[in-house]
């Protein structure tokens, strides 16, 4: 069994079938790749995760909870985070206040920014958020209004606030989207690090293949909303079915 296992999962949209009865199982401690061409059911698969979609039929089970239908709130508290395409993150505050945001929430689920019950809780959330900018490489803006930021930064932002969460299970939509390669490689580099230091689950959606394979244990590969080929990266990249799926079998 996984941590994340979906099983029978179809979803319609009107006359289109965008999953077609997938089943997956990913493993705790890994970083799993859904890769497929456009249109291949990815994001709506994501969807499913996160409690934004309810499949038409099957389940989808998160360390023995399912993540139907469930508020982003609860999903946050059972331990999944979402990296979105586009950083997701308050630009009228400093970074240090976005990040103390999800520290204060994961402490007592409101988001009341000033209204800590004692100077002591403020005093411990600034320090666990100063310690996730440090993870990510940015305490040295911590300071700095989050909209200032350039695309890359604004990523690491988002690391900061997920992380502070404590996730079991980080999903990421397309992580490097919109970036320069510079960003890229450095987005790459601080997922391998977060992940050399955290007992994590990362399940990641990516349309580069240099990321996909610089970082995916496992990929599984969609087309028109079905698993084609599940396997170790060095197997995936040769594969007929791939191929097929990409190429349209030329």
């Amino acid at each position: 069994m996984g941590i994340l296992e979906v099983k029978n999962v179809s979803k319609r949209f009107g006359g289109l079938k965008a999953l077609d009865n997938v089943n997956l199982s990913i493993q705790e401690n890994t970083v799993h790749a859904i890769i497929g061409p456009n249109g291949a059911g990815k994001s709506t698969l994501l969807n499913c995760f996160v409690g934004k979609l309810i499949p038409d039929t099957g389940s989808v089970m998160f360390d023995g909870h399912s993540l139907l239908g469930v508020t982003p709130y609860k999903i946050n508290q059972l331990g999944v985070s979402r990296v979105f395409q586009t950083p997701e993150i308050f630009a009228e505050l400093t970074v240090l206040e976005n990040v103390m945001i999800p520290c204060f929430a994961h402490r007592d689920g409101s988001f009341r920014m000033h209204a800590f019950e004692t100077v002591d809780a403020e005093v411990e959330i600034r320090e666990k958020a100063e310690a996730m900018l440090h993870d990510v490489n940015m305490l040295d803006k911590k300071n700095e209004h989050a909209g200032s930021l350039s695309r890359g930064d604004k990523r690491r932002l988002e690391m900061a606030m997920c992380l502070a969460q404590d996730p079991k299970l980080l999903l990421l939509d397309e992580p490097t989207a919109g970036m320069a390669r510079a960003d890229t490689n450095n987005t790459i580099e601080l997922l391998k690090d977060i992940k050399k230091k955290r007992d994590i689950t990362m399940v990641i959606i990516e349309h580069d293949m240099h990321v996909v394979f610089s970082l995916a244990e496992r990929i599984t590969v969609l087309a028109q909303g079905t698993p084609l080929v599940e396997d170790v990266p060095e197997k995936i990249k040769g594969h007929p079915k791939v191929q097929e799926a990409y190429l349209g079998g030329h």
